[in-house]
C-alpha cells in the first residue's frame, strides 16, 4: 500500500524534530516546496503540528492499549502510533482505515516490520473509542494538574506553575490557544499601500482580515503566503502582531542611532529601519548564518540602511558610540509561542528558566552600557514566565543606577496610534508600564516588553 505524500512528509519531519532537535516549522518550510500540492501541504502541516501539540494526550490514549509507555517504544514505532492516533481522534474527514493502514506502512518503511502487527492492533482498538470524550477515559480522582495536563497536552510542571498565578478563565484560554493553529498575521512594509496590497492578495485567492491588535496588520487564510507575489515583492512579511508591536515601543525617530542586539531572524528590524530614516541602524546576531539570512530578508524588503554585525551579546559589545534606541529581544524559553512551536513544551525543563534569566540579565546590563543619555531601551521576550521578564527587569534595576522604567501612561501613549480601534492601549500594560500579551487573550503569541530610560 502506498503512503500518501502528506503522511510521508509529516513522519519524516517528526523524526527529525525528535532526533535532531529541529523545529517543525523550519523543516516544513523547506519540505513544502512548490512541487507539493496545496492539499498535501495543508495535511502535512496539520499532522506534524497536531501530533506535537497533542503528544501527551495521544500517549495517554495509546498507553491504555499498550503494555508499556510510548516513550519506551522504538522512536519510528512511537511516531507511527501517534500519527495514527491523531488522525483517529482529531481528523474526522480521514477514514479510520486509511489512518490505521498507512501507519502500518510507515513502520514497515522504517524497517520495523516486526512492529506492524502491534501498530495495527493498537490503532484498531483505539478507533473503537475515537468518539468517546477524553474526560470519560480519565481515572476517577485524578489530581487537577494531571487532569489538565492530559486534556490540554502540556507538561504537568508547566500547568502547575501557570495555575498558581492565573485565574481559571485565563489559564483555560491559554491552554486551549496553545493547541490551536495560530493566526497567520502579516506586517505591511508600507501601510500607505494597504488597499492595493489587500486587493492583490484577495485577487490571488486569500481571505484577508484586519489586525486583531494593530491597525496596520493583516491576517491571511487560504494559501501559502511565502509563495505569493506580494510576499516575494517585499510588500508583506509573516509576523505575529505582538512581535510587530514590540519595536513600536521604542518610539524611534528620524535620524536616531538604533541598535537591534539580538535581531535574527530580522522581523523587528525593518520597522526600526523605516522609522530611523536618515539615521544609523545596526542589527546583530551571534551566528553567521543567521546574519546572512537577515541580509536576504532585508534585500527582499528593499531595506538598505541596516548594518549587519555578528557578535555575542553576552560579551562586551564592540561599539565606541552610544545609541539613542536599543532593542534587546532576548533569547528565551519561548513559552509564549507554544502554538507556533509546540515542540518547546516537551523540550523545556523548569530549571532552564533560571538559566535563561541569568543570560538575559547579563545581556541587559551590557546593552544598557551603550544607551545614550535620554535614550530608550526595550527589553522583550516571547516568554510568559516572570523569571525571564519581570524578574530580569527588577534584578537589573536593583543593580544599575540612573535607569528607570518608562511609566504606564507614557508607554500607552507611545503605542496608542498603532492599535486597532477596539484595543485599549492601557489594557496591554501592567502597573509598572510593562507590555504583556497572552495567547487566548489578544489572538497573538505571548510577549513581554519593558522600556528603560536613562
Amino acid at each position: 500500500m502506498a503512503i500518501s505524500p502528506a503522511r510521508k512528509i509529516a513522519y519524516e519531519v517528526l523524526q527529525r524534530v525528535e532526533g535532531e532537535g529541529a523545529y517543525a516549522s523550519d523543516l516544513l518550510h523547506v519540505e513544502l516546496g512548490a512541487r507539493v500540492k496545496p492539499a498535501d501541504a495543508a495535511l502535512a502541516t496539520e499532522l506534524t503540528l497536531g501530533v506535537l501539540r497533542q503528544r501527551l494526550l495521544l500517549d495517554f490514549l495509546l498507553e491504555r492499549r499498550l503494555e508499556t509507555t510510548v516513550d519506551r517504544l522504538d522512536p519510528p514505532v512511537a511516531l507511527a502510533l501517534r500519527l495514527g492516533a491523531y488522525q483517529l481522534r482529531f481528523l474526522q474527514r480521514i477514514p479510520p482505515s486509511a489512518a490505521v493502514n498507512e501507519s502500518v506502512e510507515l513502520v514497515k518503511k522504517a524497517r520495523k516490520a516486526s512492529a506492524a502487527s502491534l501498530v495495527n492492533a493498537v490503532l484498531r482498538r483505539l478507533a473503537e473509542q475515537a468518539k468517546t470524550p477524553v474526560e470519560d477515559l480519565l481515572p476517577a480522582g485524578m489530581p487537577p494538574v494531571q487532569r489538565l495536563a492530559i486534556l490540554y497536552s502540556h507538561p504537568a510542571w508547566m500547568v502547575e506553575r501557570w495555575m498558581a498565578r492565573m485565574d481559571e478563565a485565563r489559564l483555560m484560554a491559554l491552554l486551549a490557544a496553545d493547541n490551536q493553529a495560530p493566526r497567520l498575521s502579516c506586517a505591511l512594509s508600507d501601510p500607505a499601500q494597504r488597499a492595493g496590497v489587500v486587493a492583490a492578495l484577495e485577487q490571488a485567492g486569500f481571505q484577508v482580515e484586519n489586525g486583531a491588535l494593530l491597525r496596520d496588520a493583516i491576517a491571511l487564510r487560504g494559501g501559502s503566503v511565502s509563495r505569493s507575489v506580494e510576499f516575494r515583492a517585499g510588500h508583506i512579511s509573516i509576523q505575529d502582531e505582538a512581535s510587530q508591536a514590540v519595536p513600536l515601543l521604542l518610539g524611534v525617530r528620524p535620524g536616531d542611532r538604533v541598535l537591534d542586539v539580538c535581531a535574527a531572524p530580522g522581523g523587528k528590524t525593518p520597522a526600526l529601519a523605516r522609522a530611523a530614516e536618515g539615521g544609523i541602524v545596526v542589527a546583530c546576531d551571534r551566528y553567521g548564518h543567521r546574519v546572512r539570512s537577515m541580509r536576504t530578508q532585508f534585500d527582499r524588503l528593499g531595506i538598505s540602511n541596516v548594518r549587519l554585525l555578528q557578535l555575542d551579546a553576552t560579551q562586551n559589545l564592540p561599539f565606541d558610540v552610544r545609541f539613542d534606541r536599543i532593542l534587546l529581544d532576548a533569547p528565551c524559553s519561548g513559552t509564549g509561542t507554544l502554538a507556533r512551536h509546540p515542540e518547546i513544551r516537551w523540550r523545556l525543563r523548569p530549571e532552564q528558566l533560571m538559566e535563561f534569566r541569568a543570560m538575559q540579565a547579563r545581556m541587559l546590563r551590557l546593552a544598557l552600557g551603550y544607551l545614550a543619555p535620554g535614550g530608550r531601551l526595550v527589553y522583550s521576550t516571547c516568554s510568559i514566565d516572570p523569571e525571564e521578564n519581570e524578574d530580569v527587569i527588577a534584578e537589573v534595576l536593583r543593580g544599575t543606577e540612573g535607569v528607570r522604567r518608562v511609566q504606564p501612561a507614557e508607554m500607552a501613549q507611545t503605542l496608542a496610534p498603532y492599535l486597532a480601534r477596539q484595543i485599549s492601549s492601557r489594557s496591554l500594560f501592567d502597573d509598572a508600564g510593562q507590555f504583556h500579551t497572552l495567547p487566548g487573550q489578544q489572538q497573538t503569541d505571548g510577549f513581554f516588553a519593558a522600556a528603560l530610560e536613562i
